[in-house]
This record gives C-alpha cells, structure tokens and sequence, in this order.
C-alpha cells in the first residue's frame, strides 16, 4: 500500500491548482505495487447487466493488471463467455470501486487517465452513493465513448436520470485529445459540482439548476468507480452502430482483439475540507 501523498506539492506539478484552504488528503491511490490493493478496491463481477452494454466484468488479470506503478483495464474478445448467471458475451472487461472501503462527502476527487480510442469504447471515472439508483445520487467525473475529442460530465438523480439534462461534453483543448494524459476531476461542495479537465472548469451544476429537475441527491457519501464498458446505450446514441453489437463496430472489435484497447490510471486522488 502507498503512503498517502502531500497533494499540494504532486497537485501542482500534475498541472492541478493549490488544494483551497482547509483541504486534506483523504484517499490517495498511485498504484505502485505489485497487484490491485483489494484492501481499497473492490473486483465487480457481473450480476445484472445495465445500459444493454456488451461486456461482462470478471475478477481476472487479463483484464485488470498493475504495470508501471499504473492501473491497467483492458477489454478481451472471449467468444460465448458465460457469467454465473449464465449469461452469455463475447467480452470480458474490468471494474472496481470503493464501496465500503472508502466514501467521501463534498471535496475533489480526480485521476490522471490516458483514453483509448474507438468507437463504443466506454471508460468513466464516477461516484455513486449506496442504496437505491438513481435517488442515491451519481457523479460522472469523466466519461468518454471512444471518441478522443471530447470526454463528458453528467449528474443523475430522481427526475434527471438516464437521458438527464444534467450532461456536458467537455471538448479538449486544441491540439489534445483523450489518447494523452488529462486529469479529469469533481469539485463538490454543499451548493455546487463544477467539472475540470486539467483545472480546466467543464461544466458547473448548481443546487438550484438540480433542483428544477429533482431532488438534491450530493449531501450523501459517495464511493469511487473506474471501469470500461463496451457498447451500449449512450455509445450507441452517439455513433448509431447497431452491428455486430450495439454501438460497437468492427473496427473496435478489431482495436479490442488486437490488444490496443487500454485504459491507464496512473493516480486517483480525493481531498476533503477539514471537519468532513
């Protein structure tokens, strides 16, 4: 396990501004040893399906590896794969989260994440409080469908879920794209969530802008996710591909079975405001 870092001083050199005043370190993952640290994280292994994506998540190192002091989620074409529910796919992929293990209320929450390209490819970084979805509350830190221009931000909740109003794409700057390294991060607070991209500010979504649509759900913990989804209804909503799987074309396909569909975290960082 990593000692926890002074993020002031890693912050600025990553391209983050200063923490405000008050913060501290909460939760600081670097992914320097030799596995996944199961004491953080946990393995999601498919249940119920959502989304019609076209993966199962497994617990396997084909897909979730620690190489290079990063996190690496790379999807795998297995033909006919059969989950214990006895659902069939023909992709394994991988996901963990915190829950139990770590819950943050209001502060920042960011990573450092390299993008593969292609479309219906479907990496998030979000947070999600326990109990029933969507009154629980969702925070989508960054999501991306394989297109390297833009990454997206969404808050979902009762009466804004699903297709919420709640969404930004947040176009990167000239000259960059998904496939290079970004910071992609949250910061929360009791009125307000307001979205950057490398201290870029994305998006900002009031209590006020929540609440014409439904419910506040962000006074709650949330626990941390990192998963790729392939497939599915939002990258089908953005690139119209209905074969040979739903919003996955060939030329993923192929990106996957030629072992070029890689998601890297080098870090994930939270901070909170002293007395959270």
């Amino acid at each position: 396990m990593k000692v926890l870092v002074v993020l002031t001083a890693l912050g600025l050199a990553a391209g983050l501004s200063a923490p405000p005043q008050g913060a501290r370190p909460a939760f600081s993952e670097d992914f320097s040893g030799p596995e996944l640290d199961r004491t953080r994280w946990n393995v999601i292994v498919t249940g119920r399906t959502v989304n019609n994506e076209q993966q199962a998540y497994v617990d396997s190192g084909e897909v979730l590896s620690i190489k290079d002091g990063m996190l690496v989620i790379q999807p795998r074409f297995h033909p006919g794969f059969k989950t214990p529910e006895g659902r069939s796919f023909d992709f394994i992929s991988g996901r963990i989260d915190t829950r139990g293990k770590f819950g943050f209320t209001y502060g920042t929450a960011a990573a450092r994440m390299k993008l593969p390209a292609g479309a219906g490819l479907w990496p998030a970084f979000w947070a999600l409080g326990d109990g029933r979805w969507p009154n629980t509350g969702e925070i989508d830190i960054m999501e991306n469908v394989g297109d390297p221009g833009w990454t997206s931000v969404a808050l979902h909740g009762p009466g804004y879920f699903g297709n919420t109003p709640l969404v930004q794409r947040a176009p990167l700057s000239s000259g960059a794209d998904a496939t290079a390294w970004h910071v992609y991060a949250v910061d929360w607070s009791e009125d307000a969530l307001v979205f950057r991209v490398d201290d870029r500010e994305v998006y900002r979504a009031t209590r006020a802008m929540v609440e014409r649509h439904g419910r506040w759900s962000f006074d709650n913990p949330k626990h941390l996710i990192l998963n790729l989804a392939l497939g599915g209804d939002y990258p089908a909503g953005v690139n119209k591909i209905k074969t040979p799987y739903h919003g996955l074309g060939d030329s993923t396909v192929k990106t996957i079975q030629n072992g070029d569909a890689r998601v890297l975290v080098d870090w994930v960082r939270v901070t909170s405001r002293s007395g959270q």
